[in-house]
This record gives C-alpha cells, sequence and structure tokens, in this order.
C-alpha cells in the first residue's frame, strides 16, 4: 500500500540546502543539503511519523489540506 503527500520544498538562503515541510502531518520537517537529499530523508521522516502515529494508536490523516500557491506584489 502506497500514498501521496504533497511536499513544501523551500530553499534555504542562509545555510544553503532545502527545508522540507509535509502539510498533512502537522510537525513533519526535514531538510537536506541536495534536492535529492531533501526528498529521501522527507519519505524518511514521513515513515517514522506514520510509524509513529501507529504506534500511539492514532489515525493517519485521509487527505492532505488544500493549498494555493501564487504571488502577490507589495508596494515597498
Amino acid at each position: 500500500m502506497s500514498r501521496r503527500f504533497k511536499i513544501i520544498l523551500e530553499w534555504n538562503e542562509d545555510g544553503g540546502g532545502y527545508t522540507v515541510t509535509v502539510p498533512a502531518l502537522p510537525g513533519c520537517v526535514t531538510e537536506g543539503d541536495t534536492l535529492e537529499e531533501a526528498l529521501n530523508n522527507a519519505r524518511e521522516a514521513i515513515a517514522g511519523y506514520i510509524e509513529a502515529l501507529s504506534l500511539k494508536g492514532l489515525p493517519l490523516p485521509q487527505n492532505d489540506p488544500p493549498m494555493f500557491f501564487g504571488e502577490i506584489e507589495v508596494s515597498l
């Protein structure tokens, strides 16, 4: 059985690398120096999160939250 999770990858301007957030799993955040490493770490973080839910007898969230991405211009 498998399930897809939406992830957000953000480039870390200060230290380099990527921060990965999994919106469907509150607090599930990881990082990696390269895109490949960040994606691998995200898979491991999601698997660990799901295992922790199972050990605590908690259900896995059924759906990803709705997400909208865009840009907005602001005068400075």
